[in-house]
């Protein structure tokens, strides 16, 4: 890919970028009143019940973050409090990006335009984006897309706000789930895998793997 200039590289943010810090705020929450196996188990549940929660019809993050919450609780025969949802909602906004983020992003946004699209309410992302330390030419959310990665529509609406079409982009992330299966099928074939280790790897769908941002610069050849 080191020869192939895109459009634009565009990027999820929470996980790849944005230090994603879903199952801290369980263990604060819940991590008294659970063992270690059982918070391990709660913390799985609870990530599974997030993605279950956007495969339909768009609805706030906070209601994806507080019904993933209540069905992980009574799955593990917790106590659910409506404000711990809203407790972890809160905090999204205040999350910093991995140490690698800001040099690796910075450089390539010299040569090349970068563009996120994110699981993102509009209030939220703002914050998260300014912490990230590189110039971004466009940020979209699952608000303003009516729809959650990995549903296709996401990403179409990304598309076609750009004015581009799959061949033209570099698709970055650390998830297959989210991002990088919805891009396979989409046609997107330059895609990058950051393994930040919280999903296996999976070559049938076709990347370049870095092991974090810094590596991205290289991906170019910059």
């Amino acid at each position: 890919m080191s020869s192939f200039r895109p459009k634009y590289v565009t990027f999820d943010c929470y996980g790849t970028l944005t230090n994603f810090q879903m199952a801290e705020a369980a263990r604060d929450l819940y991590g008294a009143v659970l063992e270690e196996a059982a918070i391990v188990d709660f913390i799985r549940d609870f990530a599974a019940y997030r993605l279950d929660e956007i495969l339909g019809d768009w609805k706030p993050y906070a209601d994806v973050i507080s019904n993933a919450l209540e069905r992980a609780c009574k799955k593990n025969h917790v106590a659910f409090k409506p404000e711990h949802g809203e407790t972890v909602y809160a905090r999204v906004p205040t999350w910093g990006p991995h140490p690698d983020v800001p040099a690796g992003l910075a450089k390539v946004a010299k040569e090349i335009p970068l563009v996120i699209l994110s699981n993102a309410m509009n209030a939220q992302i703002g914050s998260n984006v300014a912490k990230l330390g590189a110039p971004f030419h466009a940020v979209y959310t699952a608000e303003q897309a009516n729809a959650y990665k990995p549903r296709m529509k996401a990403f179409e609406y990304m598309l076609d706000r750009l004015g581009c079409g799959p061949e033209d982009i570099v698709h970055c992330s650390s998830s297959f789930r989210y991002d990088l299966m919805t891009a396979h099928d989409l046609g997107i074939r330059n895609k990058v895998w950051v393994n930040r280790r919280h999903e296996p790897a999976n070559p049938y769908y076709g990347y370049v793997e870095i092991e974090n941002i810094s590596g991205l610069p290289g991906v170019f050849g910059l």
